[in-house]
């Protein structure tokens, strides 16, 4: 059997190590069938059927048409016990069994079963041995080279730099208001709904450039700090593999309907992970919003490196105070975490302060 040839160019392969592609699983559009870039970034896992090499060499092996499998394994993988299903013969199925650490168990002679030992002590206490063996059940997987990462870079994040946190209310009336009159005209203009996030995210580009520590960040040797005189704003997006954080560049200089365009254009191709990782590098301020899962609060780790991080919870009618009367409003949580060798805490308070005061009097968005 003749080996594949795989070429790839060195963007290809930096790209498909960091999405977790396998390139031997992508049809190359170059010379020779080279692999380019856009031919990873265009690659859909889920229309190839993927299957692992013990439940190839099964299925070779024994005969069994792998079409129409549904794999229990990542990306519905086919695995070896998809395959064995197939097989009648316990003796057969009993060579490819692994104990729990990995090895084959019996290669031939009577089945193998599996035990799990019980301790003394949970018997002592009333809890039968099936009960006690499904709780010692578990599954260890190799962590993706996406989780690694954000591992990696979050780890880095926390333990390298001293942090505090300031947890501010905003009377969100306003902005919902602003948000209900255009959301009709920007989707008739653009095809695209206006998020609530859209208009945190304008309040934040209009203020950054007030406030320049806020909007900085600081060489890996933590000598010398970075002003930027531009805004790239970072949004994190949660996927199930693990979070990206896709970047819109130039954000000071769009209006509220280009932002919201290339905001949503960034956001479509993150899920259908067709980000490049160039549009994930380069951010002056990172948002995280976990609102529109009900999150009464919560503080972000800095996305570095950046000088801060907001985290932006859900919007909660609440009773408060208002011209001596107490009245019920909408009231939504942010919190600025700080690298503070960068900021201190008065400069974090007069940009929450004007950030407050955006998000409140919206009119100042539009000036």
């Amino acid at each position: 059997m003749e080996k594949r040839k795989m070429r790839a160019t060195p963007a290809a392969r930096a790209l498909a190590k960091r999405l977790g592609v396998d390139l031997l699983s992508v049809i190359g559009t170059g010379y020779k069938g080279r692999i380019h870039k856009d031919d990873v970034a265009g690659f859909n896992y889920e229309d190839k059927t993927h299957v692992s090499p013990l439940a190839q060499r099964i299925a070779d092996i024994h005969n069994i048409d792998l079409k129409g499998v549904i794999g229990t394994g990542f990306r519905n993988k086919i695995m070896k016990d998809d395959v064995l299903q197939f097989i009648e013969d316990p003796e057969i199925k009993s060579r490819f069994m692994l104990d729990d650490f990995g090895y084959q168990m019996v290669t031939s002679g009577p089945v193998a079963t599996k035990t799990t030992p019980v301790k003394q002590a949970d018997v002592a206490k009333g809890e039968t041995v099936e009960g006690s063996a499904q709780q010692e059940e578990s599954e260890t997987i190799k962590m993706t080279q996406m989780r690694k990462i954000i591992s990696k870079r979050m780890s880095e994040s926390f333990f390298g730099a001293p942090t505090f946190i300031q947890t501010w209310e905003i009377d969100m009336t306003e902005l919902l208001a602003l948000r209900k009159r255009l959301i009709d005209p920007i989707m008739e203009k653009t095809g695209k709904k206006v998020t609530v996030t859209d208009l945190i995210s304008m309040a934040v580009i209009k203020t950054l450039p007030k406030h320049k520590y806020i909007n900085s960040s600081m060489n890996k040797e933590a000598t010398e700090i970075t002003f930027h005189n531009y805004v790239n704003l970072g949004i994190a997006v949660g996927l199930d593999e693990g979070l990206l954080v896709p970047v819109v560049k130039g954000a000071d200089k769009m209006s509220l309907t280009e932002f919201v365009v290339a905001m949503k254009d960034l956001t479509e191709r993150t899920f259908s992970k067709k980000l490049l990782p160039d549009e994930q590098a380069g951010s002056t301020f990172t948002i995280s919003n976990l609102g529109m899962y009900g999150v009464d609060e919560f503080t972000a780790i800095i996305n570095q490196p950046n000088a801060a991080i907001l985290s932006v919870a859900s919007t909660q009618q609440r009773a408060v105070p208002k011209d001596g009367e107490i009245v019920i409003r909408p009231i939504m949580k942010i919190s600025l975490t700080s690298d503070h060798r960068i900021i201190d805490g008065l400069t974090a308070a007069k940009f929450m302060t004007d950030l407050k005061a955006a998000m409140e009097d919206t009119l100042t968005l539009f000036i």
